[in-house]
Formats: C-alpha cells, structure tokens, sequence
C-alpha cells in the first residue's frame, strides 16, 4: 500500500525512480527522499523495536533528533549499524534492515519484556544484579551482554576510506536555514571569509516547509537569491551534508561532512572530518519540536508535527489518511492546515489551552477542523500502529469523555533551541518562561584567553520564534561576528517577514496533568531507552534530585539522540516532583558530537600501512638495500644489524663492536630528536626544564642534560648545543622527540605563556651520521673542508661549515665512548652524505653497526638509556647523576618533587655494575633475590637489571641494574632469579666496563 500523495513533494524528483530493500522486502522511492520517507511511502510504519521493553517503534521525527528509526545500512564491508533513517538519503540498491528483534521485526519474543514491564522499573538493574553479585555474575550477566545494544558491530573492514581536512576561516556559520544564510550573507558582505555548513542536503531549513513569506516572497524563493548572492562571493564557501560536530576553546571546531553516503562506490571518500579554526563561530541551528507525554506517545504513527509537515510538503509521503493533532501550541495548526490541503482528514486538533482565538486557530476552523481545547489525550489506541485516540479534560485525571478514529497522530510540546554547540564550550543558558525552554544567555557566551567572546547564536537557536524575529537576530549575529573578526559590516537592514500573529503556548509535562499511575506507566520520555514519567518520578522519589543523577539511574537522554527529545520533558517531571522550579534543576551537560560521528571519520586515512605510519630515515633506502635487520623504535625503523652472508645477527652485532673499537664504524642517528628552542627567554626556559644549567652554556659548546617531570622522575636525556646567544638545539631520544616538543609546548602555553621563547620540532630536517671510532678522525680529514682536529674542535664542541662539499654541523660527543663525530647534514642530502662516508672510509675498514651495537657499547661505559634504566619511578640521583644536578639554580621542573622524604633517601635502589661469576649474561629484568620474605610471604627482591648484555669487548656478560644500596655494596656477590627458577651469581661493580678515564672518547 503506497501512502505517495498525487501532490506535493519539493524535495522529490518523481521522474526517477529507486529500488531499495527493507528486510529483504523490494521497495519503491524516489530521487530526494530520505529512507524514512520511502518508508512511509510504502506504508511501513513499523521500523524497529526499543531498548529495554521491545516496542513497537515507528518514524517519530524528520531530522537528526529522530530516536527510533535507526537501521543497519549496507552488506558486508560496508554495513555500518545504527544509521537514522530519517538523515538517510535514498539511492538506488540501498539495502537496509531493522535492528534490535528476534527472529524478526513483526514478531520479536523480546517483547515479553513489556509485559513485565511493572518489574522492570529505573533502577533494576542496580537493584537486582549487583546483589546478589554471583546471581548477577553466572546468571544475569550473559543474558544482558547478549541483549545489550541495537545494530550489531560490522566484521569485514571497511570498504571505503575516509580523510581529514583542515579551514581556516574568519566566520565560521553552523546552520543553513533562513539563519544561517542571512547570518553568512551578513559577515561575507563585510569582507569576512566565511563557511557555512548544513547538515541536510538542502538549504534553508524550516523555513520553506512552514510557507514563510520575506521580503514579499515566498521563503522558497528568498533561499535561492540568497544562495545565488552568496555564491558570487569569493570569500564564502558553502558546505551542505555537513553537521557542526563539536564547539571547542579558542575558536576551534569540527566539521563532519557526508560527502559519499548518497553515492556509494564512488572514487569520493566517503566522509571528510573539518577541522576549522574560526575567529567567531555563529550558531544558527535552529530549534527542535518537543513531543507531549501522554499514553501510547510511542506507537508508531504518532509522530512530531513538524515531522508530519515536512513528509507531506518536502516528499509528498501521508503518514495517515486521519490525522489528529494535539498540541499546547500554535504551530501545530500549520501541521492541520497542510495535511487538509493535501486532501487529507483532520478530525479534530486537541489544544490543551482553554482557549484559542489566533489567526491560525480561526483559519483552522474556516477549513472544517474541529478544535477541542482545554483538552488531551488519555491515551493512544493501537499497538503496531495508531489505530484511535482517546480525549480527556487537560485539567482532570484520565477518564475518557470521547473516542475518535484515526491513523495518525501530529504531536507538538513547543520548541528547544539547539544550545548543543553553545553549549561545548562553556556557553550558559536561561530558561524563558515564555516559551518554556532554556536558550543561550548572551551575557554568559563562550569567551577565549582574553575574556572575548567567540561564539554567537542567531535565530531560532537565540531563542527567536518567529521568521521575522529570526532574520533580524541572524543579521544582527553575522554583523556581530565579522566585528568581532575585524571587518566593518555593511549598514544593510535585515530581511523583513510577513507578520506571524500567534498566541502563547502553554507548558504541558503531561496529559492529563492530573493523570493516574497507571498512565504514567505508559507515558514515554526518552522512547530509545524506554524511559517513562513514572521512571522519573521513581527517581525522585529515591533521592536522585540532581538532573545528572536521575539521568544516569534511569538512561533518560543517554540514546543516540543524547536527550534531543526527552531532556526537557524529563527535567520538568523531575522538577515538579521534586516541587522546583525548572530553572533550579538545571540541564545535563551537552558534550560533543551532536550527533555520532563514523569511526572511519575519526580515524581518517589511518588505516591498513598507514594506520602508523612508519618514519623513515634519508638512508632508510641504502639500509634496506645492505640486509638491515630492523628494530622499532617508538615509530621509526633503525637496523638492529647488517648481517652479512652466512652469519647470524648475534654474529653481526659483535662484528660491529669490534669493529668500531678497533678501526671506524658508522651509525645512522637521524631519529635523535632535535628541537630548536629560540628567544630572549629561551636560556630561563630551558634551566626550568633540564634539571642542570643550560643558560650559562657558551655558543658553540654542548652539554649533556636531563629532563625530569613535575613529579621528579626522569623523562629524557640528551645533548644540548648553543647556537647562538638566542638559540639552543637540543637533542633528545629517538622515540621521545615529539613527546619532548609537545611537553614544551604545554609549558609554555598554559604556565609561562607570557615567556619570549619559541620552539620547533626540527627531527626530519636533518640526517645525522655518527663517525665513530679510532680512526673516525682520519675519515673526515679525508673527507676534507673541516679542521676537526682535537685543538679546534674540542670534546663536546661543535662547528659548522663545508665537509666533503656537503653543508655540515659537526658536534664532537660520543655515546660509545670512542671518538666520535655526529654530523647533521639537511634532509635532502642525508644519503648522499652516507655514501661518500662509506667510499672514504673503505680504506680504513669503515663498516655500518646497528642500534644493537650501540646498545652494547654504551652499556660497556655505563651511559643510561632512557627506557632501560629508567622506568616512570628513576630519579637522576638512583643513577648517580647527581653531578647533573646543579646546585646554583633556583628551581626546575620536578626540584620539589625530589626534595620529598622518599625521594631524597639514600635509601633507594641505585645503578650498578654486574658481573656474573661465570661470564654469563643475565637475563634482562631478572630480579636480585635475598634470603628473607616480604609481607606477602614472597621471597624478597632488592634489585633488577635494567640492561645486559653479552660484551665482545670484554669477552663476558656485563650488566647494568637497580640495587638497593647498590654503591655501597660493591664487590658484593648477590643472586638473581632466572626463568627457569634457577640462580645466577654476579659481583656488584662499576658500571663503568671500559675507559674509565674517558681517554679514547678524548684523544
């Protein structure tokens, strides 16, 4: 049975027809229609089953608030659960299928919940699983976990691929209604980039359907010369299918456009997130109808008026052949009035006001509708669709004075202005007696670091009502707006509406207002979640008078629509149960999204190789291509070894030391961080965040430095250079580059933000090349272009200039304990630099080693790798770097917090050397065992390893480790426990194994 009208349908191109299926049925369309108007279309009213109870639930809305109508959309890779039918534009082979039922949506045996629905009231599950908590855990729980939910997760990846995009605007305008436009057309006439973003494929709203009239027009044909005007200027940009996610501090905003959803399999990526930053944003959202709580509110067919309107009018889709609307309001006559045009039966309009003499009343009964006032609805009739409504006095209990046929019921309880996004970012609201909803309080607007506002509404979303109230504050918005981002608006007047004389509503909760229990029982709030007046109500009683506490007790507002419907009506139960006003309840917290946003969106192009993806280094390339072994190093790829032909990478490692001990070995050190801190306050900044000095560090000189965090523990390590008397580069570990510059900048935004100083990541600038070794030297004189002579380029000095031709800054430190050059070359000639290295270098048996090797060797001099011997509870002190703490400063970053009684105790685990009895080495983490027990009756432990290793140089196990007392306890044999439950015997050391005087490193 088709519900198609033979009229009406702006929105719809009758010309071309779709084909979809609805559980598996084929079903008919047209180019325009959404789903949910396809639905009713052809007569499927029935589209999904509730939460808890397992309803009946029918199409209740048009837009993004609808709570029911939620679908599984597509096959295989691209099904994707959970999608509102309602936003859902139709295309040809849309496959779609109902959620929530089994075995199926006629016949769902879940709904025998509703029968026990007296035993199932808010709170049950807290009552009743958590005690007792074995019932809940081996009884209860797998029948809830099975049950939980509504669509079912996809299990084959995603077939289409999403991205992210990045504006930068002056005005930023959410909304495409009437509003919107004008707000835009406001700020771009004053010169402001603007972009404007709607959520709908189609622009201006409400406004259209509700046959407003501006500037002597038609409100269809005022949209399109406004769109016309609007794209003729350069400096606004137009985004529909795109919703206004989220509203955040200092201006910044999330986009979230469906570029693809209408077009599957196209080469378009399916969804692009925006992420925009705006000097202003205006929201011109406009306003949600709220339903009326009266019993059988939730049958299918009983529907938001306005959602009546815009099926009729946009799709030319009746819901019903007999309508009756009921309504505390006069918008809901327009509802009345467009389905009569239609050739469509209106029994009867309910107003619960007593008594109603407006235009659009009087125009009512000049078309043959009967109006009832000061009446309600007792209750609806029907059970998988409407099939009656009964009438009572709005003012008594429920008794039924009459009964009238119908297949439809048109709902209005007033209007909520969206306040979501004002909302995100610390926007405050006021609650209008008037009109009975909270709107945004201009007085309390979002503001930024200086106290200046950011955001501002217009229209409906302000809480204006009618179309000419709404064009004057949405010119008033976009003027406000272009101001504020530093432009003069022009002195046009706003658009002006034909008048719209209306009378005021009354604010109704429930109907009747004196209604029974029994009823309450089946009044519906929240009709996702299956949350009632009498649920509420129970809630108060209980003592959850906080709005936040009732909502979480009884899941109102926590569906998909996040409260879009329910929260209004809710709070007001609440409050006239608890005998408060509705201001003193308050709202819950509005969070973004406004609504769900794709994970693909989320994610973007980070899927598959990309969903890490892996840094490279410039010789990365020349590495592969010589037999690296890789090791992952926080994102990036370092070799481990280059085995060569017929050995192992254990055998490769030890090749390597060897080599660079005995002749020259080169490393590939390019993933070092490397930060740039420059300014008048940079040398200030830099000796709060290195617990040593780095200010009085001479220009052309490095130090070795430490970075702690404010609760004292150490964090990174690295070389600091000078560059120059504003400039510092400053190295840290590979893996903590981009964590280190964001630590930086966390500082300097949010505590010495007034501080001169700027820093850069600068890691994928440069390849950095370590020439390392006796002969490290010759290979560079070799080289040629560079005095790199002891005398002129000292231990721990650095210079810049040509070497080999190549733009080269050269520092002279050391990691192994050799002597050694690390030289930084740009990017771009990184390989290059490698390869003439490897040519020269030939003679004097030059061979790459890798990160294993380097391990190795700076555990055979006792340098501390972050990571190894640090853990999140290593001070500098348990390293005996004591002497990188200076003494003269007056305070660092984690000073005080190493001054607390557990951390200044020398009564700590401290770094050693360890040395196995038999030359083993020990495993790496194995703790040292004692011959007491702990207070859990475990033996006891007093120390770990942090790094060991087999030395080729030494021809042994060395080690590295935490022990308590350690450097008090040298020469001391202690054991440590082994996998296998064994013990290894080794003597408490030096952790310095090689050079202690430091002469090789200095030569």
């Amino acid at each position: 049975m088709s519900t198609r009208l033979a009229t009406q349908g702006r929105l719809i191109n009758r010309d071309k027809r779709l084909e979809f299926t609805f559980n598996g049925k084929r079903l008919q369309g047209y180019e325009g229609d959404t789903l949910a108007a396809a639905l009713l279309a052809n007569d499927q009213m029935l589209v999904g089953r509730s939460f808890k109870y397992h309803r009946p639930r029918g199409i209740l809305a048009s837009g993004s608030e609808e709570p029911n109508a939620l679908v599984n959309l597509g096959e295989g890779a691209r099904l994707e659960p959970n999608q509102r039918a309602t936003t859902t534009e139709l295309f040809h082979g849309l496959t779609a299928t109902s959620q929530n039922h089994f075995p199926s949506l006629e016949f769902d045996i879940g709904e025998i919940n509703n029968s026990l629905a007296r035993f199932l009231p808010a709170g049950f599950y807290y009552k009743t699983f958590i005690h007792p908590r074995f019932a809940w855990k081996h009884v209860f729980e797998p029948f809830i976990r099975q049950s939980a939910g509504l669509g079912k997760a996809p299990k084959e990846a995603d077939a289409d691929r999403y991205e992210h995009f990045y504006a930068f605007v002056d005005v930023l305008v959410i909304g495409g209604g009437v509003a919107g436009l004008q707000a835009a057309r406001a700020a771009g006439e004053a010169g402001a980039r603007v972009l404007l973003i709607e959520q709908e494929p189609h622009w201006g709203g409400r406004a259209p359907v509700d046959g407003a009239v501006i500037e002597g027009k038609p409100a269809e044909d005022w949209v399109k010369d406004t769109l016309q005007a609007l794209e003729a200027m350069e400096n606004v940009t137009l985004r529909n299918r795109m919703m206004g996610a989220g509203v955040y501090d200092h201006g910044y905003a999330l986009g979230y456009e469906r570029v693809a959803d209408h077009i599957p399999g196209s080469d378009l990526p399916r969804h692009r997130l925006w992420r925009i930053r705006a000097k202003q944003i205006v929201t011109a959202t406009g306003a949600i109808e709220r339903p009326l709580s009266f019993a059988g509110n939730d049958i299918p067919g009983v529907m938001l008026a306005t959602a009546v309107r815009d099926y009729v009018v946009n799709y030319g889709v009746s819901p019903g052949d007999r309508t009756v609307v009921v309504t505390n309001n006069d918008d809901a006559y327009r509802t009345a009035l467009c389905l009569k045009r239609a050739g469509l039966d209106v029994p009867m309009i309910v107003d619960v006001r007593p008594l109603v003499t407006s235009p659009l009343a009087t125009e009512a009964l000049q078309a043959g509708i009967r109006v009832e006032t000061g009446k309600g609805i007792a209750k609806v009739k029907g059970r998988k669709r409407v099939t009656g409504v009964a009438l009572c006095l709005q003012a008594g209990e429920g008794s039924v004075i009459e009964e009238v046929k119908c297949d439809a019921v048109a709902m209005s309880g007033g209007f909520s202005p969206v306040v979501h996004l004002w909302s995100h970012c610390g926007g405050k609201l006021i609650w209008d007696e008037a009109n009975a909803h909270f709107r945004p309080d201009p007085a309390r607007a979002p503001t930024g670091a200086q106290g200046e506002a950011f955001v501002v509404t217009a229209g409906m979303a302000s809480g204006a009502m009618t179309t000419g109230e709404v064009l004057a504050d949405a010119d008033a918005a976009g003027k406000a707006a272009a101001r504020a981002a530093g432009f003069t608006p022009r002195r046009f007047a706003a658009p002006k509406a034909a008048e719209e004389p209306s009378e005021p509503m009354a604010p109704v909760w429930m109907m009747p207002q004196g209604a029974s229990y029994d009823l309450r029982m089946k009044m519906w709030l929240d009709f996702q979640n299956d949350v009632k007046v009498s649920d509420v109500q129970l809630a108060a009683r209980e003592g959850y008078e906080s709005v936040e506490h009732t909502k979480r007790y009884t899941t109102l507002g926590m569906a998909t629509d996040q409260g879009k419907l329910s929260n209004i009506n809710g709070l007001a139960v609440l409050a006239d149960a608890l005998g408060e006003d509705i201001p003193q309840v308050g709202t819950t917290t509005f969070r973004p999204p406004y609504t769900p946003i794709s994970m693909g969106a989320i994610a973007g192009e980070a899927r598959g190789e990309i969903f890490q993806p892996l840094r490279r280094t410039p010789i990365h390339g020349w590495h592969e291509a010589h037999g690296a072994h890789w090791e992952p190093v926080g994102h990036w790829r370092r070799p481990y070894a280059y085995p060569k032909a017929g050995e192992t990478v254990e055998e490769a490692v030890h090749r390597e030391v060897l080599n660079t001990r005995r002749r020259v070995g080169l490393l590939d050190a390019s993933t070092l961080g490397k930060i740039v801190v420059k300014g008048p306050d940079a040398g200030r900044f830099l000796d709060m965040l290195y617990t040593n000095m780095m200010s009085t560090l001479k220009v052309g000189r490095c130090r070795y430095g430490l970075m702690c965090n404010e609760n004292g523990f150490l964090s990174d390590d690295g070389v600091v250079a000078r560059i120059d008397e504003d400039t510092w580069l400053c190295h840290t570990t590979s893996g903590g580059a981009d964590r280190i510059h964001q630590w930086m900048e966390e500082w300097l935004q949010t505590e010495w933000w007034d501080w001169k100083v700027y820093v850069a990541n600068l890691t994928e600038q440069y390849a950095q090349i370590a020439v390392v070794g006796p002969d490290a030297r010759h290979v560079l004189e070799r080289l040629g272009g560079m005095d790199v002579s002891k005398e002129t380029l000292p231990f721990m000095g650095w210079q810049e200039g040509k070497l080999g031709g190549f733009d080269a800054r050269v520092f002279r430190i050391s990691f192994s304990g050799e002597l050694s050059y690390e030289i930084a070359v740009p990017a771009s000639q990184g390989l290059a630099f490698w390869e003439a290295l490897m040519e020269v270098g030939e003679a004097y048996g030059m061979q790459p080693y890798g990160t294993e090797a380097l391990h190795i060797m700076r555990a055979e001099k006792g340098f501390i790798m972050i990571g190894d011997e640090t853990d999140g509870t290593v001070i500098p002190q348990d390293l005996g770097l004591h002497w990188a703490i200076s003494k003269k400063k007056e305070d660092y970053l984690g000073k005080r917090a190493q001054a607390r009684s557990f951390m200044d105790n020398p009564d700590r685990w401290q770094l050693v050397g360890l040395e196995t009895l038999d030359g083993s080495v020990l495993p790496d983490g194995c703790y040292a065992i004692g011959e007491g027990t702990n207070a859990n009756g475990q033996a006891e432990m007093f120390g770990r390893v942090t790094s060991t290793y087999y030395s080729p140089t030494l021809g042994r196990g060395i080690a590295m480790g935490l022990v308590h007392n350690g450097p008090q306890r040298m020469g001391e044999v202690i054991r440590f426990g082994t996998p296998d439950k064994s013990f290894v015997e080794a003597r408490i050391v030096d952790p310095v194994f090689y050079d202690k005087e430091g002469e090789k490193q200095n030569v």
